[in-house]
């Protein structure tokens, strides 16, 4: 048995005023419009939420009003932490736990590939600074080494608190192995990822999408967990058609992730939400926005 539900889990972004402040208002309206929309596992500072960009005081700020809305309610809400070293990250933990949190989101140190050994020691050294949380691994490739089945097998029987992964990786073959050789850790994939993962046992769905489209998310999830990987591949076509269409005009001049994220938060409802990006990274602007908006009203008056 997993030791994280299967469930749909979406992001927060960040929105950030012209002197790069957490604009409160905003980002609390996002929290409620998703749980309003049914989502009840919530994170922030993943790469959406520019948790590569943040210094500490923005860090801090974006955690307290973050609890202040989700703690102590349905949600389960989830704090990431990404930096260059094992202190930096549990320094940034230790932030989040004091002001209540106990489910934390976590990449490896990016400034060079680690070994298998180190990999084992950041585990051990930030997870069990917190024995009374839960991990998720973000097996992100900005940080130069993608974890497979062999290694998650390994952190499983060491590390008992590492409960989830989030694999955001294509590679069929990286999601087949995490799911069939870890099966106590949920694994939360991506919209075109999920109903592979479902064929070697028990998926969750990260959804990218899942605001703007939550009924297709939720659907795509029970697909998925009831063995209908036909049905879940079909919706995951959907919401691959919904990308290209939308985000591949904006692609021919790329940005960093979290510039697309917060063009879904804004069409899915937030509709105030400033574009702006922390420095030295890029938005979308106003005009482009404008124009995404304009094709999913035309292309796809079936999102929901």
């Amino acid at each position: 048995m997993a030791r994280y539900p299967s469930t749909v889990m979406v992001t927060a972004v960040c929105p950030w005023d012209e002197q790069e402040r957490l604009v409160e208002d905003v980002f609390r309206r996002q929290l409620r419009l998703a749980l309003e929309r049914g989502f009840r596992r919530i994170y922030v500072f993943g790469t959406a939420g520019e948790g590569y960009a943040v210094d500490t005081a923005q860090f801090r700020r974006v955690v307290e009003v973050f609890g202040d809305e989700l703690l102590g309610g349905e949600a389960v809400p989830m704090v990431g932490a990404i930096g260059l070293s094992t202190g930096n990250v549990v320094e940034r933990l230790r932030i989040a736990h004091d002001i209540g949190f106990r489910d934390f989101q976590i990449s490896l140190p990016s400034w060079a590939a680690v070994t298998d050994e180190e990999v084992l020691r950041y585990f051990v050294d930030v997870c069990g600074s917190f024995p009374d949380s839960n991990f998720m691994h973000y097996n992100s490739a900005r940080t130069r080494r993608i974890l497979t089945g062999r290694e998650y097998r390994w952190l499983v029987e060491a590390i008992p608190n590492l409960v989830a992964t989030k694999i955001i990786s294509s590679d069929l073959a990286v999601v087949g192995s995490a799911v069939r050789d870890a099966p106590e850790l949920m694994h939360f994939l991506t919209e075109g990822t999920i109903a592979h993962g479902s064929i070697f046992g028990e998926c969750a769905l990260l959804g990218t999408y899942a605001m703007l489209a939550p009924k297709h998310a939720w659907r795509l999830l029970e697909a998925a967990q009831a063995g209908r990987l036909g049905e879940a591949a079909a919706i995951g076509t959907w919401f691959e058609g919904l990308n290209r269409e939308l985000f591949d005009p904006l692609f021919v001049d790329p940005r960093v992730d979290g510039a697309y994220d917060k063009v879904i938060a804004r069409l899915a409802g937030v509709t105030d939400l400033p574009l702006r990006m922390l420095s030295p990274y890029r938005c979308v602007g106003d005009d482009e926005f404008d124009r995404t908006l304009e094709l999913l009203r035309e292309r796809f008056p079936d999102c929901d």
